[in-house]
């Protein structure tokens, strides 16, 4: 008599986990946070199809249609030049998020270098760094930024520079307080007495354990980068005609504010989506990637 077969359950495999999945996890179920990401995904979106969206020629001027009220042929309406405003700030998306991307990675790569020497090394090289950051700290950033601006002069390139300079000490010392703490790990310990150098330690250690906080700051510091662009053009210091910078574009309209307000309104409502949008993804990812946060 054939005897019966035997058959093993054999348990699923479970899904591979690690630590920015996890991450991801936590982040898509702060809603607030995925209302954000969205808001960010559609600008890009209008930036990189502006060609295809715009209706009219952000540059092109036809005085007969000055200041018309938004219609069906122009949606946001006309400016004082009876430029369409529509297309404009689908242009101006491509200049306010490429001024806040670039100037904040620009201030993170100096900012993690110099914090991370000076957490690391201490000594005399902290003293240095530390202090060439408290004296950029004590001016306020927006008068720093026109300080550097006037010395550098009015341009889009020169407000990138001097929005990337402004926030160097931000993530510098973010970096630097975080180096400090890692440097006492037992982990690093262990590495300088098997004998590893401190640029692989540096590298391969001690920066990926700072990402966390840079890439939180970071989000949050492309809003801020926006809103200093957006003042820099208010003042003239920024994106020069005809670029249209939202900025600059609220300064050439603020005289019209109570005969043709849509100048207004339009390029102010972008401004305030696109910093809205960093700053809720921002707070999601703060409250996914900062440990205290999920204590």
């Amino acid at each position: 008599m054939s005897q019966p077969a035997i058959r093993l359950a054999v348990p699923p495999q479970a899904e591979v986990s690690s630590p920015w999945r996890d991450a991801w996890r936590s982040f898509r179920r702060n809603r607030m946070a995925m209302i954000g990401l969205g808001i960010i995904i559609f600008f890009i979106l209008v930036a990189l199809m502006a060609p295809l969206l715009a209706p009219y020629n952000y540059k092109e001027q036809n005085l007969v249609d000055r200041l018309q009220a938004p219609s069906g042929e122009h949606w946001f309406g006309t400016d004082d030049l009876g430029r369409d405003i529509f297309s404009r700030i689908i242009y101006g998306t491509r200049i306010s998020l490429w001024v806040g991307v670039s100037s904040v990675l620009g201030s993170i790569a100096s900012g993690t270098l110099l914090g991370i020497v000076a957490g690391y090394y201490g000594r005399w090289i902290d003293a240095l760094i530390s202090r060439l950051f408290d004296i950029l700290l004590a001016f306020p950033g927006i008068l720093l930024a026109i300080g550097i601006v006037a010395a550098l002069g009015p341009s889009l390139q020169n407000a990138l520079i001097a929005i990337a300079i402004v926030n160097v000490p931000v993530f510098g010392r973010l970096v630097r307080a975080r180096v400090l703490s890692l440097r006492e790990e037992e982990y690093i310990t262990a590495a300088r007495s098997l004998g590893m150098r401190n640029s692989r330690i540096l590298l391969q250690h001690i920066l990926p354990n700072c990402l966390g906080p840079i890439i939180v700051q970071g989000t949050l510091g492309i809003a801020t980068a926006i809103i200093e662009a957006a003042a820099l053009g208010f003042l003239g210091l920024g994106a020069q005609p005809p670029d249209p910078e939202w900025g600059k574009m609220l300064s050439d309209s603020r005289q019209f504010i109570q005969k043709a307000p849509w100048t207004v309104v339009f390029p102010g409502l972008s401004i305030m989506l696109t910093v809205l949008g960093f700053n809720l993804m921002g707070d999601g990812l703060r409250d996914v990637l900062d440990p205290r946060m999920k204590q």
